[in-house]
């Protein structure tokens, strides 16, 4: 069984924060040996600002993943055991006992998923539908798969190509030559010599008997001989004759074991998606009388794995680091069926992470995630990457505002002097270049603008969006304002929100326009100054997290 991904990641709409160290957790649980296999991701999509820097990082950018729960294709047996519809009863059985698997997916002759054979339904392949008459003598065979099971030699006429089935009655010439010619004759008469597979060992008269009277083949045991003229004459009459060295005994049982699986595979078989979440596909099987379930990839139907009911009952989950934030609200989909081991962020506590063991849990007043995860490099004494360390320094240049917004502590400047050492930089002149790219207000549709540095909060039981964009001045504002107020009035009404806030930030002059729609007794609690309905003032206003956040919060509470 395969394992899920171990992810590291940001909160939804992720800011450069939440991609920067993300990326530098996971470089560091990979250089630490914690997790070599962690992976940085995302749950949004990357600012210009933020794609900048991973530009100039030499950074590729992270996976997009937008669902955390464990799926079909993340824990199936990617090394599967199958059989051909082809295959014979020995084949199957063979492969089945070496693996020690109890069903199997069956391929047709252009590669796709046909059947599922399971062990019990190889039963069928040994034993007659029914107990009484010729049925109980009639086996479902191609003879050169017959030949091939017993090791036998084709000494008559050619076999028939492998594919082609046929029923053949079997006659084992043990008895008198008188009682096996009135069985022949009886045959012609009901028209069925043709079907009929006689078997003998040393009885040169029941082998010419057979041929004389049009049997379809002739199966002589015990390596005993056949003639060189009854071979010449098996040719001549068209009848198969083959040889082998099993006795009659054992070559009547092994007869059945050349049956190909086709006959007993199970074609109305379900298969699963690989995309499907396993949580999901557990109630969906519970009632399906089936054990084993080829895993499809939906983009080209091709089979990547094979899943049993016993791997749902208690499946390996996706392990995460949450980096940058700590709710549920703000976190990618999926995460309450995720494994969260650890948890990174500089926000407050929302109270609803859970985790079924103890994990690790680092939340401190620092002005940026990226700062915390510096941090953990300096104590353990690993320099990190340039481009690591270039990662790290724009999250901690975005989230303080190059040092100078209120949240900024001594920690924050002192991992950034370490980290632009190891990263090359000056920040001063790195945050004019970041500062400096490019605009969303001038650019970005309204959308855009609104969602793509975005918070969910639930307060006091209202459900409130923050979006903030930085800016450097606020010039651009006024033109866009209409637009960008229709934008967050659709958010409240497709999310239902009870208030969604966009702040307009100038990082150089520290000063933000708040545009603020929903409740309107919340809007009448705002403590900036009402420009008009929707828009406020609010000069010093730079940071959500130490500012806007608490003066929503406290409108909030004081709307009740």
């Amino acid at each position: 069984m395969t394992q899920p991904p171990f992810y590291v990641i940001g909160h939804k709409n992720p800011d450069t924060d939440a991609i920067c160290s993300a990326i530098g957790h996971a470089a560091l649980l990979r250089a630490t040996g914690e997790a070599p296999g962690a992976i940085a991701a995302r749950c949004g999509d990357i600012s210009q600002r933020t794609h900048w820097v991973l530009e100039r990082a030499g950074v590729g950018d992270p996976p997009l993943v937008t669902d955390v729960r464990t799926t079909a294709g993340m824990i199936c047996h990617r090394h599967i055991i199958q059989v051909l519809e082809s295959d014979t009863f020995l084949t199957a059985h063979r492969l089945m006992l070496t693996h020690g698997v109890r069903a199997v997916p069956v391929i047709n002759d252009e590669g796709s998923v046909s059947g599922v054979l399971n062990y019990i339904d190889l039963l069928g392949l040994l034993l007659p539908a029914q107990t009484e008459g010729i049925s109980v003598r009639t086996v479902h065979v191609s003879l050169s798969k017959l030949a091939d099971t017993l090791e036998a030699q084709s000494l008559g006429a050619p076999l028939p190509p492998a594919e082609e089935e046929e029923d053949l009655i079997l006659l084992v010439g043990a008895s008198s030559q008188d009682a096996v010619d009135k069985r022949l004759n009886v045959a012609i008469k009901d028209g069925t010599i043709g079907r009929f597979l006689v078997i003998c060992g040393d009885r040169p008269i029941v082998q010419r008997s057979a041929i004389d009277h049009g049997a379809r083949a002739l199966l002589v045991t015990g390596d005993n001989p056949v003639t060189k003229e009854i071979r010449e004459y098996a040719v001549r009459k068209g009848v198969v004759v083959l040889l082998c060295h099993y006795d009659t005994a054992s070559a009547s049982t092994l007869m059945r074991c050349s049956r190909t699986v086709r006959n007993v595979m199970r074609p109305d078989f379900l298969s699963v998606p690989a995309h499907e979440p396993v949580s999901r596909l557990r109630k969906r099987l519970a009632s399906i009388d089936q054990t084993m379930f080829p895993v499809m990839d939906s983009s080209d139907g091709r089979m990547v794995g094979v899943l049993t009911k016993s791997d749902l009952v208690d499946p390996p989950r996706v392990k995460l680091v949450l980096v940058d934030h700590n709710e549920y609200a703000q976190a990618v989909h999926g995460v309450e069926e995720a494994e969260v081991i650890e948890v990174i962020d500089h926000h407050r506590l929302a109270g609803d992470l859970v985790s079924r063991e103890p994990i690790r849990y680092l939340n401190e007043p620092v002005g940026s995630t990226s700062t915390l995860v510096a941090r953990k490099f300096f104590y353990r004494q690993i320099r990190p990457e340039s481009g690591v360390a270039i990662c790290l320094c724009a999250g901690i240049i975005a989230d303080t505002l190059c040092l100078t917004g209120p949240t900024t502590t001594p920690l924050d400047r002192e991992m950034l002097d370490w980290l632009a050492s190891a990263a090359g930089i000056d920040p001063m002149v790195f945050a004019e270049e970041f500062f400096a790219v490019g605009s969303m207000i001038a650019a970005a549709s309204p959308e855009a603008i609104v969602g793509a540095d975005r918070k969910e909060f639930t307060e006091d039981g209202f459900l409130v969006s923050i979006s903030q964009v930085e800016e450097r001045g606020l010039h651009g504002f006024a033109a866009r304002r209409v637009e960008l107020e229709m934008a967050l009035r659709d958010l409240v009404q497709r999310n239902r929100y009870d208030l969604a806030v966009l702040a307009v930030t100038d990082i150089v002059g520290h000063h933000s326009l708040v545009l603020a729609v929903g409740n309107e007794a919340i809007l009448a609690r705002m403590p900036f100054e009402r420009l008009d309905g929707a828009l406020f003032d609010a000069p010093g206003v730079v940071s959500r997290k130490k500012q806007l956040f608490p003066a929503v919060c406290d409108a909030v509470h004081h709307a009740r």
